[in-house]
């Protein structure tokens, strides 16, 4: 029974677990499962990790499928690792997000816990994303479908599309992505026919060759749209052609850049994007707010949900006028901002520079004068001079990072002791963390959590904690 690839026979599916693992029990024992089992399935179970007590696998053969499935609405389903909980209906994806939050509180944080707030669920489950970055590939993924279907034929593999969980090299070429709103996929699809039609090089992610690398797309809520074509190297004869095309045949874009990557990895962070036409960024619309964007910008990438979260977060800190905020993490400013006109005072803290020129940037597109931001490590700015220097926080809000907060940054902020904390995080796990060990000096007062990516297990959640008397 403790072998690996051991394959467990009709196991009823009975529940979700953490990461969007569905979960089966046998003899007492756990086993998570991935490949799209859901409950109420009875499924075949290849084992990959068997320990005593739990194990883990893959789902290998479906007897029989859960009243609860629906008809997956995109024909890629199942094979580009997006959207994965597409086989459950909205409402159930919404029970199962709920109950994810709870179970990580109570299970990690072991904490005294209000009743948690119902989730807010987003109105729009598709097309809700922003932005959306595709990648180049001369690999193209081929499902057994199109392998039968062009049999004796040969095929050209270039795509431009999504990674393949677990194959860094292989590219599904995508169709129709739902995630974004148009011209999202004209955009993609004039790019790629363009340049398969003048056989312009797709990358080769294995041989670090080739020419088109990636195509990032921001579409705002304002209607201005920003596209970047990531290229390998320098070829403005080329680059001049597809550019024109594409603004010809797109002219809904207000801004086109490109960005020369020669590194072997994909990131930009580092290069220089140049802008082909337009202003080089974009404006997008948080309630009365409005957000300067550029190419290298960090912002929330679901714009309806993101108003929702920093509305929640704006009421659980409960400002009066009189409070100093401080907004840890903070990114290009955007909670900061959200919530400046009901505060005394906005002191922003973020690590990246280049998020924090953006800040201040943002303050002054929406003339606020009352907010001030800073570069630097959290735990390490917020120290006894800095404090004295800001004033005390009357509310912290703070925005970590998928890994939470760095335990430095926890005894710092049981040493500030801030009357109020607002919690705002994407991985209840590393949350329930943090929270257990703020508990020494806080209490959990209100919990919140806000759906902001249908169709995938992701959850954000917000946490407001009191200081005890």
């Amino acid at each position: 029974m403790r072998k690996k690839n051991v394959i467990l026979e009709k196991l009823q599916v009975s529940d979700y677990a953490a990461e969007g693992k569905a979960l089966a029990k046998l003899d007492g024992k756990v086993v998570f499962i991935s490949g799209g089992a859901v409950p109420g399935d009875v499924v075949d179970v290849r084992l990959h990790k068997n320990k005593k007590d739990w194990a883990e696998g893959k789902a290998v053969y479906f007897h029989a499928l859960s009243s609860e499935r629906v008809t997956p609405f995109c024909e890629h389903f199942g094979v580009c690792g997006g959207c994965k909980w597409q086989m459950l209906p909205y409402e159930k994806q919404l029970q199962y997000k709920q109950q994810q939050v709870a179970d990580n509180l109570e299970r990690i944080g072991r904490l005294e816990l209000p009743g948690i707030l119902p989730i807010i669920g987003s109105a729009r489950t598709i097309d809700y994303r922003n932005k959306l970055e595709f990648t180049f590939s001369n690999r193209a993924y081929l499902t057994e479908t199109a392998i039968r279907e062009n049999e004796g034929s040969i095929l050209r593999r270039d795509a431009l599309g999504f990674h393949i969980p677990g194959l860094f090299d292989k590219v599904l070429d995508i169709h129709t992505c739902y995630l974004q709103a148009a011209p999202s996929n004209l955009i993609r699809d004039t790019v790629k026919e363009y340049a398969m039609a003048h056989e312009l090089p797709f990358y080769d992610l294995r041989q670090q060759e080739g020419w088109l690398r990636n195509l990032v797309i921001r579409v705002c809520t304002t209607g201005e749209v920003m596209v970047n074509i990531v290229l390998h190297h320098e070829n403005k004869t080329d680059r001049e052609k597809l550019s024109d095309h594409l603004l010809q045949r797109v002219p809904a874009i207000t801004t086109l850049l490109y960005t020369i990557n020669p590194k072997r990895n994909d990131s930009i962070h580092d290069l220089l994007p140049q802008v082909y036409y337009g202003k080089g960024h974009v404006l997008e619309k948080l309630g009365d707010f409005t957000f300067r964007i550029g190419p290298k910008s960090f912002f929330q990438t679901n714009t309806y949900q993101g108003q929702v979260l920093y509305e929640v977060a704006r009421e659980f800190a409960g400002l009066s006028g009189k409070e100093t905020v401080y907004d840890l993490y903070c990114g290009t400013g955007s909670i900061g901002i959200f919530v400046s006109r009901q505060a005394k005072k906005v002191i922003g803290i973020e690590l990246i520079a280049e998020a924090i020129a953006d800040a201040e940037e943002n303050a002054r597109l929406n003339n606020i004068a009352n907010a001030s931001f800073f570069t630097g490590d959290v735990a390490d700015i917020c120290n006894d001079d800095f404090i004295a220097a800001q004033g005390s926080p009357g509310v912290v809000i703070t925005d970590p990072p998928r890994a939470g907060m760095h335990e430095k940054l926890v005894k710092k902020l049981l040493e500030i002791r801030a009357p109020k904390i607002v919690y705002v995080s994407c991985n209840p796990a590393t949350q329930a963390r943090d929270l257990l060990l703020l508990s020494e000096k806080y209490r959990v007062e209100k919990i919140q959590p806000v759906d902001m990516f249908p169709h995938t297990h992701h959850i954000e959640n917000v946490v407001l904690l009191r200081w005890k008397d």
